[in-house]
């Protein structure tokens, strides 16, 4: 024990001049560059999870019924009383979504529109997704609606305009193409406001009062799903499973992730690759400590020697080289969490970087299973950039000296 105190003080005691002390300091400083690197976008992605899901998830209900075969069914054909008494569930809305052409002057768009009730408005927040919140009183009104932003736009509507008179073609069902006739049923409609939920919606949706849409198109007593929503906390597959069991197969019950599923998938993944690159990164910022550690016993083989001859084991040599290497590399994971920390909590704190184009800070989220993963991803490679050239080093040491 004394012999392997004496070696490690012999051995490390290098002026801080020494070549090998300089590739150590690199080496730290790329481990650390890593490690800072993989905190930082993990937590970026972590945001953008959460801004998607936060964007998706507040207008799409948590839960949906439809028909398997129809694109509408009847509410007779569903007891919704039965449904609310499902524990999780806490309210249903009603929803009819059609395929419409909308028109101003010479202006033609088609539109998705989602015709919906007072439940919808509450739970999927539109008051807060109005631009300006300009026509926030039609919400407690009825003959309500609401274009996305960009259809807004290309239909050269103005906020708070009395001019923004609308005409919506909606499809007739079963209708037969005659001369003289028109295929569609034609419903002019005052536009109260814009919405801005996602590019997605912003372009496509017309949100409209269930009651107008269903007179539109003869669909009273009719829907083409029902929006479940949640009580906070609430298992979603769970209740899913309850859902279905009582609908039976007629039916088809999803999760607003079932729903979203590529959109969540493409996200999961890519997030994935990037960590996966990041470790490929850190295994090329390894290979310096590499370096440094067979510079440093390629140095100190002399001094070897001469602690070997005082009792120095092979075993003790050995571990003297493997944890000045562990040092190193350990160093540098934890100076990179501390910098990657610092970087977030700065940009959580003055939102320094924004979103282009949405002129809103750069979402960061940290969570502690990307903090353990990172440990443990850095910890195996340390562990294996250090054990190994070590191993193999003084073997070969050892091997010329006999």
């Amino acid at each position: 024990q004394t012999a392997f105190y004496i070696a490690k003080r012999y051995l490390f005691n290098r002026s801080k001049r020494s070549i090998v002390s300089l590739i150590s300091r690199i080496s730290v400083i790329g481990i650390a560059v890593c490690t800072a690197a993989m905190v930082i976008l993990l937590s970026a992605f972590n945001g953008i999870e959460g801004m998607i899901a936060k964007l998706y998830t507040s207008f799409d209900a948590p839960i949906s019924i439809s028909h398997n075969t129809r694109k509408t069914f009847f509410l007779r054909e569903i007891d919704t009383a039965a449904l609310l008494r499902t524990p999780g569930i806490s309210t249903i809305s009603k929803e009819i979504e059609e395929l419409v052409v909308l028109r101003k002057n010479q202006r033609w768009i088609n539109a998705n529109m989602h015709a919906v009730d007072p439940v919808f408005l509450r739970n999927a927040s539109v008051s807060r997704h109005l631009i300006n919140q300009v026509g926030v009183g039609a919400l407690k009104q009825s003959g309500f609606a609401f274009l996305g932003a960009d259809l807004f736009s290309k239909l050269n509507l103005g906020l708070g305009s009395d001019q923004n008179n609308i005409q919506v073609y909606a499809p007739k069902r079963n209708a037969k193409m005659r001369l003289g006739k028109t295929p569609f049923h034609l419903q002019q409609v005052f536009v109260e406001g814009a919405l801005n939920y996602n590019q997605e919606l912003n372009g496509s949706v017309l949100l409209w009062d269930y009651s107008l849409a269903a007179d539109l198109l003869n669909m009273q007593g009719s829907c083409s799903q029902l929006l479940v929503y949640v009580e906070k906390g609430a298992d979603l597959d769970l209740v899913k499973q309850k859902l279905q069991n009582q609908l039976g197969a007629a039916f088809k019950v999803q999760t607003i992730f079932e729903k979203n599923e590529l959109i969540f998938k493409t996200s999961k993944s890519e997030r994935l690759i990037v960590f996966v690159m990041l470790l490929f990164v850190f295994v090329l910022a390894s290979f310096n400590l590499v370096a440094s550690l067979t510079m440093l016993i390629h140095e100190k083989q002399q001094n070897i020697i001469i602690l070997k001859s005082i009792g120095l084991s092979q075993k003790q040599r050995f571990q003297v080289f493997f944890f000045e290497g562990l040092m190193l590399s350990f160093s540098g994971v934890f100076m990179g969490l501390f910098l990657g920390l610092v970087v977030c909590w700065t940009q959580q704190a003055f939102g320094w970087l924004v979103v282009p184009g949405a002129n809103v800070p750069f979402p960061i989220v940290f969570q502690a299973a990307d903090f353990i993963n990172i440990i443990l991803a850095a910890s195996v490679l340390s562990f294996l950039f250090t054990f190994f050239p070590v191993r193999f080093l003084l073997f070969r040491n050892d091997t010329e000296r006999t």
